[in-house]
């Protein structure tokens, strides 16, 4: 037998082999002119419609529309496919074109518009093929394609929201069939990024599926990075885009969360059919709808989307309220059906309110219940507020919303007893005819008995009330009782356990057709704080009286003390060639009596001795300590001594033989000799020198107030006097504002000084005519003139 060579031996092994490399070759080759036929149809398409757009805005031919397309794209140096999909952005002005927009601006490369326009160009091929799909699945194929391997996404799905908030698998790419039959159904409840993207209403963007611990489709083969995209119109969200990555995500750039925003709207478009479970009602829905709210036992509202002229959301118009409707506001039905919801109900817009609810309801599907919730309506432009019991359903993209009120009877016994328990109040019911006695609880409670005790009867009150009340008490029962009219009187009940309460009685009798008293109703109160309240308050207010009239007799007693010291003038003083004036302006308010003083008096040893001081604070205390300092400096003057040494001696006085008397004081020993001022001054304003017709303040010496210190000491001034010169001493009350800083006020005060005056006496008028004072404090005003 002939052997096989060698090359006979493998031959028969090598040719299934290549007889199945080349089926598959051939396959994979038939696909790939499958696949650049749909793109060559899908690239046709495109510029069918960007010749359909030439042809409407040119008003030329379909051949016309062909050469315009092909010469603009010549000169733009881009494919006719690329430029067609520039024109479509341009014209449809959609979230497509607002993607393709948001990378133009956010991409800086050396060749943006070439970049653009492949972002543009597939976005479009992706919004032609999904248009031209037969089913959600190839919609879900062409997007993948198209749109999202570029991105580096593996797999898509593409989710319907059901009227129960559940998931429906309307079509998916890049998983597996089997994968596919196991999500086909996701029930209302279960957690997955796809209805959370649905329940919150916003784009759900994860890092890595595997990560955040939530199941989804696809999740062993691609449990990387995960996006979720609700999208629906009018509203609703019945659509929710799911995208795959095999890898993490990292964070995206804002022109990426754009694009894939607008294919989930290109998925919503594409479902966006009459027969999907949120569409709008038909007739006939509606009738059955309406049908159905009529046979509910509860108040119900069948509420319709009412969209802008962008088919935007902006309120629900309410269609329908069945016979039960019981509006909170009080309105009949026919006044609340037609009208807008938020017209009807505008506190309804309220964060976390029933708006927030129902737009979530009918957005999402899922159903709302709540066993209370407050429902508050305007009445008389009062709000009112309800507690309800409150259902809220979709039944497709209508939205029904039911509610109970509470037990309205027992929710107003439970205020009632609240209210008498806050008050303390205590209600009863005589019957006339049997006698028979009823009292609440808390009457119990005010009377010391407990709840099963015999209650006491309105003609024994007095056995139960202070003697001295026996009076008042007799005249209410006979007015109740006799004349049978309403009264009421306040007495002190004396309980069995020894305490004593102020009550209120209020009674009022029921009479018969006939006349004949039948029942007596009433209430009794505990006034007892009130009653302490007001003795407290008389108490308080006969206390004031008192204190006001003694603090205006004290407030007399220092301005006589004050006026009698301190006229507003003083007699002349001869001194040679030298002119002395005084004068005094005391409060306007009588409790505002302060201790400012002021003295101008020949010495033994013919020096003048002239002060001005101010004690500090107001009323009887402050007059009677200037008396003290001013009557001590005249005394300590007579000494001979130096102004300094009359200040350190004057200030021992202040610390120690006074109240703990605080002031402030300047004084001057002018020697008509020698025409020389010696001064110094405890914490006062510094005097005032006006010498042909300049204004300034001499050096300032040093010296703390009197009485502050025990042991202080004061440094003295020196001014030679010449003719004409002038010399004022004053107090703040002459300068000081509220409003302004004292600096100020010493500057509007050189200022004004300075002006001519025909005499002293004038200039001194002038000062306290035109001073800019408003505190309303006392003032003194010293000035001497060198002739």
């Amino acid at each position: 037998m002939h052997s096989p060579e060698p090359d006979d031996v493998s031959r028969p092994q090598d040719v299934p082999e290549t007889r199945v490399g080349r089926l598959a070759a051939t396959i994979e080759r038939l696909r790939e002119e499958v696949r650049r036929a749909q793109r060559a149809a899908e690239g046709r398409a495109l510029i069918e419609v960007a010749k359909g757009i030439l042809i409407e805005r040119l008003h030329c031919s379909v051949a016309g529309a062909a050469q315009q397309l092909a010469g603009l794209a010549e000169q733009a140096g881009a494919s006719q496919l690329e430029l067609a999909a520039d024109i479509i952005d341009q014209a449809a002005q959609d979230r497509i074109s607002e993607a393709a927009r948001a990378f133009l601006d956010a991409t800086r490369s050396e060749e943006p518009d070439r970049e653009t326009a492949d972002l543009s160009v597939r976005l479009r091929s992706a919004e032609s093929g999904a248009l031209r799909a037969g089913d959600v699945q190839a919609v879900a194929e062409s997007l993948l394609e198209h749109a999202l391997t570029p991105l580096g996404a593996t797999a898509v799905a593409i989710w319907e929201a059901g009227s129960d908030a559940s998931l429906t698998l309307a079509g998916c790419a890049g998983l597996t069939a089997e994968e596919a039959r196991r999500w086909r159904y996701v029930p209302p409840g279960v957690e997955t990024p796809a209805r959370r993207a649905l329940v919150d209403r916003r784009s759900v963007w994860l890092r890595s599926l595997s990560e955040a611990g939530l199941p989804s489709i696809g999740q062993r083969e691609t449990p990387g990075g995960r996006v979720t995209v609700p999208s629906g119109t009018g509203g609703q969200i019945f659509a929710v885009l799911e995208i795959a990555w095999p890898h993490a995500l990292p964070p995206q750039p804002p022109q990426i969360h754009k694009q894939i925003e607008a294919l989930a709207e290109l998925c919503a478009a594409t479902l966006d059919t009459p027969d999907r479970p949120a569409a709008p009602c038909g007739p006939q829905a509606v009738s059955e709808l309406v049908d159905l709210i009529d046979t509910l036992p509860d108040s119900a509202l069948l509420l319709r989307p009412y969209l802008d002229g962008e088919g935007r959301l902006r309120d629900f118009r309410i269609q329908h309220a069945n016979a039960r409707f019981a509006d909170p506001a009080g309105r009949p039905r026919h006044m609340v059906v037609g009208s807008l919801l938020l017209e009807a109900y505008p506190l309804a817009a309220a964060d976390g309110g029933l708006w927030d609810r129902i737009e979530r309801v009918h957005a999402t599907g899922e159903p709302f219940h709540a066993d209370q919730m407050a429902m508050t309506a305007l009445v008389d432009q009062v709000p009112l507020t309800s507690v309800a019991m409150v259902g809220i359903t979709r039944h497709r993209d209508s939205v029904l919303l039911i509610w109970r009120l509470r037990n309205e009877a027992a929710q107003l016994a439970s205020l009632l007893q609240h209210a008498q328990r806050l008050g303390r109040i205590g209600g009863f019911e005589e019957s006339a005819v049997t006698g028979q006695i009823v009292w609440n609880s808390q009457l119990h409670d005010l009377y010391g008995l407990e709840d099963g005790e015999r209650p006491i009867p309105l003609e024994r009150l007095a056995e139960h009330a202070h003697p001295d009340d026996a009076v008042a008490i007799g005249r209410f029962l006979r007015t109740v009782l006799h004349h049978r009219r309403p009264a009421s009187t306040a007495f002190r009940l004396r309980r069995s356990d020894g305490i004593a309460r102020h009550i209120r009685v209020v009674a009022e009798p029921d009479l018969g057709p006939d006349g004949r008293l039948l029942t007596i109703r009433g209430a009794y109160q505990d006034i007892s704080s009130q009653h302490w309240t007001e003795v407290a308050l008389a108490a308080t207010r006969d206390q004031l009286v008192q204190s006001e009239q003694q603090a205006a007799e004290r407030n007399r007693l220092a301005l006589q003390l004050q006026q009698a010291i301190m006229p507003p003038t003083q007699g002349t003083l001869e001194v040679p060639d030298l002119d002395i004036a005084v004068r005094y302006r005391p409060a306007e308010k009588e409790h505002l009596v302060g201790g400012d003083w002021y003295d101008a008096v020949m010495l033994p040893n013919g020096e003048v001795l002239l002060s001005v001081g101010d004690v500090a604070g107001h009323g009887i205390e402050a007059a009677t300590g200037m008396v003290v300092l001013r009557n001590a400096l005249r005394g300590l003057a007579a000494t001979g001594a130096g102004p300094g040494q009359l200040l350190t001696w004057l200030n021992l006085v202040a610390h120690y033989l006074t109240n703990r008397v605080t002031a402030t004081a300047i004084l001057g020993l002018y020697d008509p000799g020698t025409r020389v001022l010696r001064w110094a001054r405890a914490g006062h304003l510094p005097p005032i020198l006006i010498r042909r017709g300049e204004v300034a303040e001499p050096d300032a010496v040093g010296g703390v107030l009197l009485g502050a210190l025990a042991d202080a000491s004061y440094e003295e001034g020196r001014i030679e006097l010449a003719p004409g010169d002038v010399l004022l001493m004053y107090t703040d009350g002459l300068i000081e504002r509220r409003d302004r800083t004292l600096d100020h006020s010493q500057g509007q005060l050189l200022r004004m000084a300075g002006r001519p005056a025909e005499s002293l006496e004038h200039r001194l008028d002038h000062l306290l005519t035109h001073s800019h004072s408003d505190t309303d404090d006392d003032t003194c005003l010293i000035g001497i003139e060198l002739r």
